[in-house]
This record gives structure tokens, sequence and C-alpha cells, in this order.
């Protein structure tokens, strides 16, 4: 375990390193939202077979060394950290953690400084663009598995739509649900919705709770930020992935044209990298979504295969003489 300091906080994290000496080329993940932490596993969902371990074991044996940390509202450090970051928790507080975490390995005599990656999943793709666009993080590429193409308003409504609309009542939730959303951006107080199942409206209640981060999710485009990103970028999106949309969301990356600019979609990866043999007609998300970290759950094999594929002609090609920054 390492940790390091941010202000009055601190961030505890794991970094696997290869088996050879260094330097080496580094990457670090980028975990998706919500209490998600450094292995990507989450309160809120059964198991402890998060994906980002089993990332950090494959690239690792790729050559790579792997830096995984917790939100600093997780981990071993959280109750001392919340202190200093109680009701300020924003888009700042998650691209200041990424920032750190390249900064850590920069300063690492057995890390190559200028062959630093990120691999982010989920909403982890936006914090880590807005590191790359502050100047802070300086990675010499990116992977962003499973990013949202649609703003998260957008995505979530599409996501809960989903869910209610086969209900006899589903179009009457949805109106609800706008009506609650749009007080919420509003600025006016919540009140629960009786025609709103109570983990809708409890969802929506978290908004308030989560300000002022929640309201800049609502609004994020992260196909924007990456369109102005001025480094190698890697876009996969699995086929079996229920929580963005090889359509709706691949869409928008494939539009952003550039020799640096790569989109895949795997064929039986799901929204945590994992493999899915089940067709995509049978993924009910309660289901799936219990599943996510379960023992016997696997990464896609394309999906790993695909993000070394891409990465090691970046990470291994020739170097400026005792620099470590590429030609």
């Amino acid at each position: 375990m390492v940790s390091w300091s941010i202000d009055a906080t601190t961030v505890s994290a794991t970094l696997t390193l290869p088996a050879a000496p260094g330097p080496h080329p580094a990457v670090v993940l980028v975990a998706g939202s919500g209490p998600t932490d450094r292995d990507w596993n989450s309160r809120l969902l059964p198991g402890k077979n998060g994906s980002a371990s089993l990332l950090a074991q494959g690239l690792a044996r790729a050559g790579f060394a792997v830096l995984r940390y917790d939100k600093r509202f997780l981990g071993p450090y959280a109750a001392g950290n919340m202190v200093a970051l109680g009701g300020k928790l924003s888009f700042q507080t998650h691209q200041d953690e990424v920032a750190s975490a390249a900064d850590f390995l920069r300063r690492r005599a057995d890390i190559a400084p200028g062959r630093l990656f990120a691999l982010t999943n989920s909403e982890g793709a936006l914090h880590a663009l807005n590191a790359q666009l502050g100047g802070q993080a300086k990675f010499a590429g990116l992977v962003l598995t499973a990013p949202p193409g649609r703003t998260g308003k957008v995505l979530m409504r599409w996501q809960i739509e989903k869910q209610v609309k086969p209900l006899p009542e589903g179009a009457a939730i949805m109106a609800a649900y706008d009506k609650l959303i749009a007080k919420f951006q509003a600025g006016l107080p919540f009140a629960a919705d009786p025609v709103v199942p109570a983990p809708i409206n409890n969802l929506v209640a978290s908004l308030y709770a989560g300000l002022p981060f929640s309201r800049e999710l609502l609004l994020a485009s992260a196909p924007a930020l990456f369109a102005s990103a001025d480094r190698p970028r890697l876009v996969l999106i699995g086929k079996k992935d229920i929580q963005v949309d090889v359509r709706l969301d691949g869409k928008l990356f494939e539009d952003i044209q550039g020799e640096e600019v790569t989109v895949a979609y795997p064929e039986n990866a799901n929204h945590v990298l994992k493999y899915e043999p089940r067709p995509a007609a049978e993924l009910l998300p309660a289901f799936v979504q219990q599943n996510y970290n379960a023992a016997d759950r696997e990464l896609d094999p394309e999906t790993l295969k695909a993000i070394i594929t891409w990465l090691k002609p970046l990470a291994f090609a020739k170097e400026q003489k005792g620099t470590g920054e590429l030609k």
C-alpha cells in the first residue's frame, strides 16, 4: 500500500509493479461513479472481485506499473478526509486525485515519467480528461472504457426509462421524474413524488446531498473534453454494456476524427469489462449489476488484449536518452 497527500487529505492506493526492473511505463486506473474503490468494488454491489485488481495483474504481466487509488471519501483515511472535504465534493476534487496520482508516479525512480497513461471506467473518463486538459496529469495517452457519450442528465434518464418503460405507469413515472430533475436544476428543494418509485426518489434526493458535484455531472460532456485532448485516445465500449450504449454513446466518440483516436466495441464485455457470455437481450439490469464483481467473473479477454495491444507501441517506443520522454 502507498499513500500521498493533497492539502489536508490523504489518498491511499495500491501500486503493482512488473517483475522486471524499471523504469516502467505506468498506468493510473480511474474508477467509475459513486463509492467505487481502488479495486472497482462498491459497497452498493455484492462481491469483491473488482475489475481494477484484475487489470493491474494483467497489465503488470505485460510490463506496466499500475496505480489504483481510493477516492478520498473511501478507504482508510475517509473519516479524516471527509472533515476537510465535507460539503465540497466537486469535479475539481476528482480531478485533483487523478493529477496527484500521476504526480506520485512521476516522482518515483522506478517509473518512466514520460510514459504515464490513464485507464478509466465510466464516469472516471470525465475526471481524467479534465486533469489532462488542465495540464496537471500530462498523460502520454488515455484509455477510456465504457465512457458516457451523452451528458449525465440524458444518460441517467435513459437508464431509468429502460427499466420503467414496460410498466403500465411507466410514462407517468418518467413525467414525474422529469419534474423532479427540473426542480433540482432550478435550485428548488426536494420533495418525494408519490408517483415515482422509492429508489428513483432516493436517487434524486442523493443529487441534493452530492452538490456541487452532482450539478456538474448532469451537464458534463465527455466527447467535448475528448475532442480537445491532444494525446492518443482509445475508447472501448462493450457490446454487452447495459449502462452506456454502443450506438448512442459510441457514435459521439466516433464522430471525433483524428489519427490519434481509436474507438472499438468488444463483443462480450460488460460495463466493468467482465466477460459476459449471455445474449444482450437476456441482460436484465438488476441481475447484471448484482453480478459485476462475483467471484467467478473474469475480465473479458478481448478487452484486455485490445488495451495492451494499443498501449504497447506507445509505452515501449524509443525514448529520448535519459529523460523517459518518447521521441
